[in-house]
């Protein structure tokens, strides 16, 4: 059944290009990705605690060892809930969409199947095609519907969103060469590309110590791991909405997932000691859990002192997903857990983060810079979308009774058992990522209007329908999630303890 996840998304993608009117491809894309949703719940409902189900297997090219092997656990249900979730809102905030509306809804849609099919691949090949998939209509839905500063000069839009797109582009495929390095290199020694047949195999030690690393930094550079990350804040600034959404709420997660999938769990006594120190440093679990750590002091820095409302929210990206890395990098139970949670959390926060700033905000005011939102006055213009932005502003940086609180919480008790002395820098990100919170806040819905300033935006159209139904359904979500985190941690564990991962359990694990 969760197979048509992946079919649904294709099928729909071709009748939303041939629908014969813009309203036409709207309702095929929302019913296409509300299917996409109601078969992820309809798992979850049948879902027993420690369930792997293979889902299809056939061979598909033998003389390799590939196979068309689609299965899921946990972990996998988890992301495909999220992305269930965030193609449906992305779709409700995308409801305006004007320009070649049929081939929007078409790429975006295409976007979702292979996202759906990386979360579904237990092949190592067939995870890598889904994964390229994902990756091309990025390019696209930025270069051709992208949003630029309003003081862009006309010649220079085009060549503003060409640069954004191509920027991800080539950091995706940078990335992605070595992972297919990596995964040529483990056929070599395997002749298979079964995960369930890698995640058993006896590779070498001295063979893990440099596919780890070459493997992981290949989907960290997706997951916006510092230095890798400077292709993410232009990216979300210049993509559309809904775009904006993907990119934040679950392409990001498929580096994430890649790390933790292919990287971990393949070539676990990669995390070992080297057996000598440099800089301190004497694994590469303390090399990457270092680089996440930058990545969320970093990351809430630079958002602090932005003055466009998309790049503050595009930067706190990166220090939310260095709280992911750090967690993958604890090797406790509680950590990984936490890291898996906070892909779900960020992901349903982030996305709600962009549809206020990009939908609710920009689209009515035609600016991001803060310095002219403060005038404004937009909590007595707008006030479903300073309400919005409250709440999920709240999620994001970790209040009690949100996604947030559980997600960043549980990745701090794991690092304290792993690295004690992180946990101080990393609460100084969450401090920081409070200060931008706040920051972001007052300037674009609280600020004082200046005298003599334009009273135009005092008519800006109201908050439509569709952006209340998504917006509803984010924080429905990021609630949900706090206040019943067994749902999701009830599958996240079981599938942490299961064989797949021995080769983590019989190392630092926790």
């Amino acid at each position: 059944m969760l197979a048509w996840t992946i079919y649904l998304s294709f099928a729909g993608a071709l009748a939303a290009r041939l629908a014969p009117s813009k309203q036409a491809a709207r309702i095929v894309a929302l019913l296409t990705a509300l299917a996409g949703l109601a078969l992820s719940l309809i798992a979850l409902a049948h879902w027993h605690a420690g369930d792997f189900i293979t889902v299809t297997r056939v061979a598909w090219i033998p003389q390799l060892g590939i196979e068309y092997h689609l299965a899921a656990d946990g972990i996998s249900l988890t992301l495909l809930l999220l992305t269930g979730i965030a193609a449906t809102a992305g779709i409700l905030f995308s409801w305006n969409i004007e320009h070649r509306t049929q081939e929007f809804f078409a790429f975006y849609l295409v976007l979702i199947g292979g996202v759906y099919g990386v979360f579904l691949s237990f092949d190592l090949f067939l995870l890598f095609a889904f994964y390229e998939i994902a990756i091309i209509p990025k390019y696209f839905l930025i270069a051709i519907w992208g949003s630029v500063p309003r003081d862009a000069s006309p010649e220079n839009r085009g060549a503003l969103r060409e640069y954004a797109a191509m920027k991800l582009a080539l950091y995706s495929f940078a990335g992605s060469a070595l992972v297919l390095a990596g995964m040529v290199a483990a056929w070599s020694f395997s002749h298979t590309l079964s995960l369930e047949a890698l995640a058993a195999y006896p590779f070498p030690a001295h063979f893990q110590m440099w596919a780890f690393p070459l493997v992981f930094v290949g989907f960290a550079v997706l997951a916006g791991m510092w230095p890798f990350h400077t292709w993410a804040p232009t990216g979300h600034a210049a993509a559309p909405t809904a775009a904006s959404m993907l990119l934040a709420g679950v392409v990001m997660k498929l580096g994430a997932y890649g790390c933790l999938r292919v990287a971990m769990m393949l070539f676990p006594r990669g995390l070992d000691p080297w057996g000598f120190h440099v800089l301190g440093l004497g694994s590469w679990r303390e090399v990457f859990a270092l680089l996440a750590l930058i990545g969320i002091v970093y990351g809430a820095s630079v958002a602090l002192v932005q003055r466009d409302f998309k790049f503050v929210i595009g930067y706190s990206s990166v220090s939310h997903m260095g709280f992911v890395l750090l967690g993958l990098m604890t090797l406790t139970q509680i950590g990984l857990d936490g890291a898996v949670f906070q892909m779900f959390s960020h992901g349903i926060i982030a996305g709600l983060l962009f549809a206020v700033v990009g939908r609710m905000v920009y689209d009515r005011t035609h600016t991001r810079d803060l310095n002219e939102l403060g005038p404004m006055r937009l909590a007595h213009v707008i006030p479903f979308a300073a309400v919005t932005f409250i709440l999920a502003g709240m999620a994001s940086i970790g209040l009690p009774g949100f996604s947030g609180f559980i997600a960043e919480f549980q990745v701090l008790l794991g690092t304290w058992r792993a690295f004690p002395w992180m946990v101080f820098v990393a609460g100084i990100g969450i401090l920081v990522g409070i200060a931008f919170t706040w920051r972001a806040l007052i300037k674009a819905f609280f600020g004082e209007r200046e005298s003599g300033a334009a009273g135009h935006h005092e008519s800006c159209p109201p908050i439509s329908l569709p952006e209340k139904c998504g917006a509803v359904l984010l924080l429905a979500t990021t609630l949900a999630a706090g206040l019943f985190p067994q749902v999701l941690t009830n599958l996240i564990l079981p599938a942490l303890n299961s064989p797949l991962f021995r080769g983590l359990q019989t190392g630092a694990w926790r």
